[in-house]
């Protein structure tokens, strides 16, 4: 059933800027490419918007973040619902890979009326972001912060490192 919640621009815009690869990028574009970001469901539950403050740029990694799936898991919140595009680096026995991911957090602990409101929007920005190939809903910190977990999303057993951290 759809909630009737709209997808702001702002989150398309923000999508198609990470789905897309600019190839002739100075290395201040390349700073500020996305490589995590959250949307939440605004105050009056009538749109999806970006979280302010919550994003990884690849111009934090190494200087104030160092794992950035760690960073990343850091910031869902214990106790509310949110959608999350994921820039997931990683390789496989043959080749290197960059995939978004596309993951609904619901935890557990979560107040029923936000897991309803987020599961009955998530279609809304699905179909915002076309092409996602990897989808994926956790419910809780355990299922989560092991990356091995994601690796099985993104590519089974053939996945033999993630952000550069061997599995």
């Amino acid at each position: 059933m759809a909630s009737g919640v709209k997808v702001t621009d702002e989150v398309v815009a923000v999508f198609n800027d990470m789905k897309v690869r600019k190839a002739q990028v100075n290395e201040d574009e390349k700073k500020k490419r996305k490589k995590a970001v959250m949307f939440c469901i605004s105050k009056d539950n009538k749109n999806i918007i970006l979280e302010d403050g919550r994003e990884i740029l690849l111009g934090d990694l190494g200087t104030t973040v160092q794992d950035p799936y760690l960073h990343f898991v850091k910031m869902l919140p214990a106790d509310d619902c949110r959608y999350a595009l994921y820039d997931a680096t990683y390789e496989t026995k043959e080749t290197k890979k960059e995939d978004l991911v596309f993951i609904f957090w619901a935890p557990d602990n979560a107040p029923l009326k936000s897991k309803m409101i987020y599961a009955s929007s998530k279609d809304a920005i699905k179909k915002k972001f076309t092409g996602i190939k990897h989808e994926w809903q956790v419910n809780g910190l355990e299922d989560i912060k092991d990356r091995r977990t994601l690796a099985e999303k993104l590519g089974g057993s053939s996945v033999i490192t993630l952000e550069g951290c061997p599995l």
